[in-house]
């Protein structure tokens, strides 16, 4: 019995040992499947965002230059009106009662001059036969001159008279928009005081901003000449893409210094009158010329508390975090300015079962290139100061 017990103790104990064993030699588990790609490599351009309004080129109040009764109204209020075209009328009655009268005083002047030039003439044919004397023809003399200067003065009254006449009939000094009439018929009105509509030009039309100076200072830095004559998109506020174009025309002299920005002033074309002045908009300008940049997936970057990461798969197909600095973002895809270089594989997907310093085994993917609907690009609250790109050909 004891020969017994101690064959099955050793049995069991044998079976206990080769199950440990067994246990131990288990294959250890796979390495993680990941997908890696180089950096998309493409020409872009960088965009910087603002909010503005447009404005008018021109604005003009419209005012009579004569005192009177308005007698019509030759406009539709918010009629498109040229340069030139006639808007109001002024009873022009008394206006060329004055010309009339002024026109009388000429005639009166002339005869009075040609009187004065007969009678020098007789003096003149006198004095040479003795019959004359000097003083008398001096005095004729003096007469003549006088006459000569009291035509003139009744020519430069007529003159002012037919103005007078002619700013009975109010124009338009520019074209545009006309609001509406604040005149109505049978009022008097003012010379030079009376408002009776304003005018504004509507093409082309400016769009006014502020941006900051940090952003003025970047472009002075690239040797720009603070942007000017750059290119800029306008979307309005019910719009998902850029669809006005222009171009940068003015930036000013000094900074504000309580805001710390600078006005600029966009000019864009508005052929068939639809950008209206106080319009808001949001404007991009471009910030960069076309450059090449590194372009990867905004999912394959990884936050580490302030720093931001891409993962790279090396040569021995171990995971290597590398930081990187971000550009704007280009559709789904982010520039990458700095950290890695164009030939380095960067795990795109199944990111979430990478680990720093394991092992991975890496499946080669392909970055495509992004669609851009410019209106639609989001950007994070970290953003860099461009926020966002576009291929340099939609930038043209």
């Amino acid at each position: 019995m004891k020969l017994k017990s101690l064959a099955a103790a050793t049995a069991a104990l044998t079976l206990l040992l080769a199950g440990c064993s067994s246990g131990d030699s288990a294959a250890p588990p796979p390495a993680p499947q990941v997908t890696v790609a180089t950096p998309l490599v493409q020409q872009v351009v960088d965009w910087d965002d603002y909010v503005g309004r447009f404005e008018a080129i021109q604005r003009v109040e419209v005012k009579p230059r004569v005192t009177g009764y308005l007698q019509r109204v030759h406009f539709r209020d918010g009629q498109y009106v040229e340069a030139g075209q006639t808007l109001f009328t002024v009873d022009a009655r008394p206006a060329r009662a004055q010309l009339d009268q002024a026109r009388a005083q000429l005639a009166r002047a002339e005869a009075s001059l040609a009187n004065a030039r007969t009678e020098l003439a007789r003096s003149q044919t006198l004095a040479a036969s003795q019959a004359a004397s000097k003083e008398e023809v001096e005095a004729r003399q003096a007469a003549v001159r006088t006459g000569v200067a009291d035509v003139n003065a009744a020519r430069a009254a007529v003159r002012a008279n037919q103005l007078t006449v002619g700013f009975t009939s109010v124009q338009a000094p520019i074209s545009g928009r006309v609001s509406e009439r604040l005149v109505d018929v049978g009022n008097s009105v003012t010379a030079d005081q009376t408002v009776l509509t304003t005018i504004v030009s509507t093409n082309p039309i400016h769009f006014a901003f502020e941006g900051s100076e940090a952003l003025l200072l970047k472009y002075q830095r690239q040797n720009s000449g603070a942007a000017r004559g750059k290119p800029v998109r306008i979307r309005l506020q019910d719009e998902s893409t850029y669809a006005h174009a222009g171009t940068l025309d003015f930036v000013d002299t000094s900074i504000d210094t309580g805001a710390g920005t600078v006005r600029a002033r966009a000019v864009v074309q508005n052929p068939d009158g639809f950008l209206k002045p106080g319009m808001f908009g949001h404007l991009r300008l471009a910030g960069t010329e076309p450059y090449r940049a590194m372009l990867l997936p905004d999912t394959a970057i990884v936050t580490d508390a302030a720093r931001k990461l891409v993962y790279v798969v090396d040569k021995e197909g171990s995971v290597v975090p590398k930081p990187v600095e971000l550009g704007p973002t280009l559709g789904d895809l982010r520039v990458i300015r700095s950290g890695i270089e164009a030939s380095e594989r960067v795990i795109i997907g199944g990111i979430q079962r990478a680990m720093p310093g394991q092992k991975v085994t890496a499946k080669a993917g392909q970055i495509k290139p992004a669609t851009i609907q410019e209106g639609n690009a989001v950007e994070p609250a970290n953003a860099p100061p461009a926020s966002i790109a576009t291929p340099a050909a939609a930038a043209r």
